[in-house]
């Protein structure tokens, strides 16, 4: 097969599981956690690297902004090899008591994009796999860390989030909004692949808080923080899906 268009990877390049931050950055502080870290790759928003941890071969590959990035990634990678993904970046809170700093391990994402709808109908479920989502709680409650686990919503418009959209997704009891999760969800389970996500809050929609940031270093202390543990909980949960 030849070198893919975007992420100028082939077959033989990328391993069987892919961590998939959006940050290219993130990618760095991942590989710092893992051993035998070699750059396979870089092209615009995607950086792919090849790494090791606890004699685990992984791919982690940033996406950039957005379920059309994600595609791309996803489309990319599963043509290469890649068979399990598993998203790890930031997401902004819509429930009162989903602090800043606090985990997200999302059982599914709501589709408020409109990427995944290019694939089927938006009412077929963006759902993570069933083996990944367990690895994920697993390993937050071997390491005695503390997750949310539920809905999500992904979302196209950053700043177009108004009150009225805030509203309806705190009342139907979504958990917190990002921007990626619902298409890799629905690519990879259209595919027969595996997926799952666990982000880090890094605002509060519904109390008003600032949600993104334009790097880790800009986020608040306690999100800063738990970006590496949700890095490491994720590093964890690989070793029992390989």
């Amino acid at each position: 097969m030849a070198k893919q268009p975007h992420l100028l990877v082939e077959e033989g390049d990328v391993e069987d599981i892919a961590l998939i931050p959006g940050d290219p950055g993130r990618v760095d502080r991942i590989a710092k956690q893992c051993e035998n870290v070699e750059e396979v790759a870089a092209n615009r928003e995607y950086k792919v690297v090849n790494a090791e941890y606890e004699g685990v071969p992984l791919t982690i590959c940033s996406t950039g902004i957005g379920c059309p990035s994600a595609a791309i990634a996803v489309e990319e990678l599963s043509r290469v090899g890649v068979e399990t993904f598993i998203r790890v970046g930031t997401i902004g809170a819509l429930q009162e008591h989903v602090e800043i700093g606090d985990m997200i391990v999302a059982t599914g994402a709501a589709k408020e994009e409109g990427t995944s709808k290019r694939y089927e109908s938006e009412v077929y479920p963006a759902v993570p796999d069933y083996d990944v989502l367990t690895a994920l709680v697993d390993s937050a409650e071997d390491n005695g860390e503390d997750v949310h686990v539920g809905p999500i919503v992904s979302d196209d418009a950053f700043y177009n989030e108004d009150d009225d959209y805030v509203k309806d997704w705190n009342e139907a009891g979504l958990l917190a909004i990002e921007m990626e999760a619902a298409t890799v969800f629905s690519l990879a389970r259209r595919k027969g692949l595996r997926a799952g996500a666990i982000c880090t809050v890094d605002g509060n929609l519904v109390k008003g808080t600032q949600k993104g940031a334009d790097s880790d270093e800009e986020l608040p202390e306690k999100a800063k923080n738990n970006v590496e543990r949700a890095i490491t909980l994720t590093l964890d949960a690989v070793t029992t899906l390989a």
